[in-house]
């Protein structure tokens, strides 16, 4: 299935500015979320084909908002991608763990 909407789960709007930016140029359709609590909520209402998730988050992190996104079984199958400053082996280890795929 191609990618045709993406969300981008990220606390900074700076880099949600800059990741929406060059997807949309892409032709991507974007939707935003600022909070893992809003990035469930969002991933539920717009059924997105793929989810880039920051990790480092206020409230809910990237790994909680991801394990609550896959604990729901509609959402199996949605790749989920870690965004990260902090791209450490360890890091990518404790992401897929989360039930990210990369």
């Amino acid at each position: 299935m191609p990618v045709k909407n993406i969300l981008v789960v990220d606390d900074s709007p700076t880099e949600r500015f800059f990741t929406v930016d060059l997807l949309t140029k892409a032709g991507y359709l974007v939707t935003t979320a600022e909070s893992g609590e809003e990035g469930i909520a969002k991933a539920k209402s717009t059924k997105p084909d793929l989810i880039l998730m920051d990790v480092v988050m206020p409230g809910l992190n990237g790994y909680q908002a991801t394990r609550k996104i896959r604990s729901d079984a509609r959402f199996a199958p949605l790749p989920i991608v870690a965004m990260t400053a902090h791209a450490t082996m360890e890091e990518r280890q404790r992401c897929l763990e989360a039930g990210m795929d990369d």
